[in-house]
């Protein structure tokens, strides 16, 4: 689910995405890779509608929803990256790569629930959720002040668990939990989110956010008519994520 090209929730596996078909456009992605000779981190975008992928880019370097990769094949990508980066073989081979359970991941902005407008300030008070299943990339603290230079990320929430609708009720415990004072921020939004019919069923389209809701309070949005789904899929590699901004990390067990 995204907002103007930016995603705010990622998920991994894609829910109700044929078996045949993941493992058809996973087998391209590889295929790539082989053909151009690739070495080092890389994520491969596509949009799915209709029983059919389309590539949309490939993006040389790792990205900000790595961590649902990471939860669902058990594999520390940052680390594999950097043992490419030093010349050191992968630890792994493609066939080691399975995929177990599901996780949802929700970025949390510095932000307005309802307009979206930036909110830089000083925090006056963080608490990270913890627990079985729950992840925490973030470098807050409190008494840290966000600037209003650069991009409003302040927080990534994971939450794993071994079906979709487990990790779907820990990321809501885990909303609930999680409290950041002294500026706004999204995650009202998110708790919305996770708690919606549509999006519990899976497969919603990535303009759901955009054209299905309509924020009128902080925590309250409303919903239109459902869209067919088209989904965005980010295959990945060894070495494909994202820059960690970790200080508090919780690995399922």
């Amino acid at each position: 689910m995204q907002r103007r090209h930016q995603k705010v929730v990622e998920e991994a596996p894609a829910p109700h995405l044929d078996p045949e078909a993941r493992a058809q456009v996973l087998q391209s992605c590889v295929d790539a890779c082989l053909e151009i000779n690739y070495r080092g981190a890389g994520t491969f975008e596509f949009l799915y509608e209709n029983g059919r992928f389309y590539f949309i880019e490939m993006n040389t370097r790792v990205q900000v929803e790595h961590p649902v990769s990471e939860m669902v094949t058990g594999v520390d990508i940052v680390k594999e990256q950097l043992r490419i980066a030093s010349g050191l073989p992968l630890t792994i081979k493609q066939e080691d790569i399975k995929l177990n359970g599901h996780a949802v991941e929700c970025r949390i902005n510095a932000e307005d629930p309802v307009t979206f407008m930036p909110s830089p300030g000083k925090i006056t008070h963080f608490h990270a959720p913890g627990g079985i299943g729950v992840r925490v990339d973030s470098h807050l603290y409190s008494g840290y002040s966000v600037p209003p230079h650069y991009d409003s990320l302040i927080a990534k929430l994971i939450t794993y668990g071994d079906s979709r609708e487990v990790a779907l009720r820990r990321m809501e415990i885990a909303l609930d939990e999680m409290l950041i004072d002294g500026i706004k921020c999204n995650i009202p939004l998110h708790q919305d989110i996770v708690r919606d019919a549509n999006f519990a069923e899976g497969g919603v389209n990535i303009h759901y956010l955009e054209r299905n809701w309509v924020s009128t309070d902080p925590g309250i949005c409303r919903r239109r008519s459902p869209l067919p789904a088209v989904l965005r899929i980010n295959p990945v590699t060894p070495g494909i994520s994202a820059n960690r901004r970790s200080s508090h990390r919780i690995i399922p067990r």
